[in-house]
This record gives C-alpha cells, sequence and structure tokens, in this order.
C-alpha cells in the first residue's frame, strides 16, 4: 500500500518539535541570555525592522530566545509594540507596553489584558516577529503545531508582492536543520535571525 506523503510528513514533524523542544529547554540559561541579546541586535540591522513602525513579537515560554531585549528597545525608539492574540483559530494582535497586565491563554502564553477594540489584524503591522522550534534555509519555519501563524499570514500566499507585514522569526542558531518537510499551508519567512547571522529571503 502507497505510504500517505502527508502522514510521514506529519510523523517527522512531531520527531522534530520533540527533539527540538528538549535541546532548546536544556540550554544553559546563561548562554540562552546572551545569545537572545545578540541575535535582537542583529535584528535591528534589517530594513525591514529599521524602518517599522509597528512590530508585533511574543514573551518567551518553554526556553524560546527571548523577546524582551527588542520590545525594550522598541519602545526606545519610540516604535508601538504588539503581542499575538488567540481569538478562534487565528491570531489579532493587542497593544504590548512596559506597564501592559498580562495574563496566560490557555497554552500559558501571556497576552495582554487590553480591550478588544485596541486589537489590530495582522495586515496593520509592520514585521511580525514569530518564536520556532526550528527553521531551514529554505526560510520553512516549524512551530509548536498549532498552525495559528500560518492560519493568520495566510494571505500573504496569495500576492505576488509581499509587502505587509513582514514575517520574521528568531531563534538559536542550533535549531537550524538541513531541510524541513513542507505542508502546502506554510507560511514562508522573510529573514531569520539567530545570534550567530541574518538568514534573508526577499
Amino acid at each position: 500500500m502507497p505510504t500517505d506523503p502527508s502522514s510521514d510528513a506529519h510523523g517527522e514533524k512531531a520527531r522534530l518539535r520533540r527533539e527540538m523542544r528538549e535541546k532548546r529547554l536544556n540550554l544553559p540559561p546563561a548562554i540562552a541570555h546572551a545569545a537572545a541579546n545578540r541575535a535582537v541586535r542583529r535584528l535591528w540591522s534589517l530594513p525591514i525592522l529599521s524602518r517599522a513602525r509597528r512590530i508585533a513579537l511574543y514573551l518567551p515560554v518553554a526556553g524560546e530566545l527571548d523577546c524582551t531585549p527588542l520590545a525594550v528597545q522598541a519602545w526606545q525608539r519610540g516604535r508601538t509594540t504588539f503581542l499575538p492574540v488567540i481569538t478562534g483559530n487565528k491570531l489579532r494582535f493587542a497593544p504590548f507596553s512596559a506597564d501592559s497586565a498580562l495574563r496566560p491563554n490557555r497554552f500559558g502564553i501571556p497576552e495582554p489584558l487590553t480591550p478588544v477594540r485596541d486589537w489590530v489584524g495582522a495586515r496593520q503591522l509592520d514585521v511580525i516577529v514569530a518564536p520556532l522550534l526550528a527553521f531551514d534555509a529554505r526560510a520553512l519555519r516549524l512551530g509548536m503545531g498549532g498552525g495559528y501563524y500560518d492560519r493568520t499570514l495566510a494571505f500573504l500566499m496569495q500576492r505576488s508582492s509581499r509587502r505587509r507585514p513582514h514575517f520574521v522569526a528568531v531563534a538559536f542558531e542550533m535549531q537550524k536543520i538541513t531541510a524541513l518537510p513542507a505542508d502546502a499551508w506554510d507560511v514562508r519567512l522573510d529573514a531569520i535571525v539567530t545570534e550567530e547571522r541574518a538568514y534573508r529571503f526577499t
């Protein structure tokens, strides 16, 4: 009986998620902290970020590279920052500042306690900075498996010119692998930045 390619890809992604979660959680805190600061410095060297006025980022859970330095520097530079908020099976983005009250969502991810009327959609942002578990040189990103970023940004795959938002990820260099299994709905990244280098795809 022929093997279902989609089933093979699903199994491989599940294996990679387990492996990469363990590697990330085993990274010594001091090394992770230094890597985050270096990665954030590299982020600002990207023209798409240095020009951005409205930036969505994330707060780390489960050993993700810490985006807090990016938030602090963005505020110092007069930028407006947002955090993702799960609504249905997609994301919207809530304003985030130094004095924002936060609460964990059902996955334990911090979300701002701001009125729904203040949330914005992805199209209203200049850059979205996302976490990941693994990435490859083809601009593919392996997330936690919920598919929220892919569903939210699916519209980016339907046009020839990707103007806004730019989709960027930050990660540890150790999270790079040779090739990720791909699904048709995977939204590719414009750039991936690690503590060692920036990978630019557009």
